[in-house]
């Protein structure tokens, strides 16, 4: 890992947003763990929309004490006031100063992320799950393969939950994200 500090600094807890998590967004961000970490996607609103949704998203996470990334531009980022940038695509110096996350699913796009000097791995499917219907789910060695190869913490994503975290504890995964997992937050 390019900055060892940052490490420590990485959440466990990662709420992935997109339009399922809309409806409840702002109350599951509010019932995550202190210090966990919001990936903002919805890319079904329109650039404006979206924005304003951010900014009301981020103002909650940093009350919070949440990172949160902007998938989207590193300029996007920097603009609206993101903590990183969340996309495997991004090159070293467009992102300076940004916490650079990478979604994942096979070795290409983990060698992709690993030459943009990605921060985090987000690894996905762990397990089935809706955002990728009829996908296999990552074999236990696949994925301890592939998490080998990543040159920062990696994250599981795909059917998790913090239980299914424990039935991969020995995969040497940093932590896990959802999003079904947030879409309805208990009361």
């Amino acid at each position: 890992m390019r900055y060892p500090s940052l490490r420590a600094k990485i959440p466990n807890v990662w709420l992935m947003s997109d339009e399922r998590t809309d409806a409840t967004l702002d109350e599951a961000v509010e019932a995550l763990p202190r210090g966990s970490g919001v990936i903002f996607r919805h890319y079904h609103l329109d650039r404006d929309s979206r924005r304003e949704r951010f900014l009301t998203v981020n103002q909650i996470a940093k009350r919070c004490g949440h990172l949160i990334l902007l998938a989207d531009s590193p300029s996007a980022a920097r603009k609206w006031g993101a903590d990183g940038v969340h996309g495997r695509q991004w090159h070293r110096c467009e992102k300076a100063g940004l916490i650079h996350s990478a979604p994942v699913h096979n070795l290409r796009e983990i060698m992709i992320a690993n030459q943009n000097g990605a921060d985090i791995f987000f690894l996905s499917p762990a397990f089935a799950t809706r955002s990728h219907p009829g996908k296999r789910p990552l074999s236990h060695l696949h994925m301890n393969q592939l998490i080998s190869r990543c040159d920062g913490p990696v994250i599981l994503l795909g059917g998790m939950t913090a239980q299914r975290l424990g039935q991969r504890k020995d995969s040497g995964a940093h932590g896990w994200a959802g999003i079904d997992a947030f879409s309805k937050v208990s009361d």
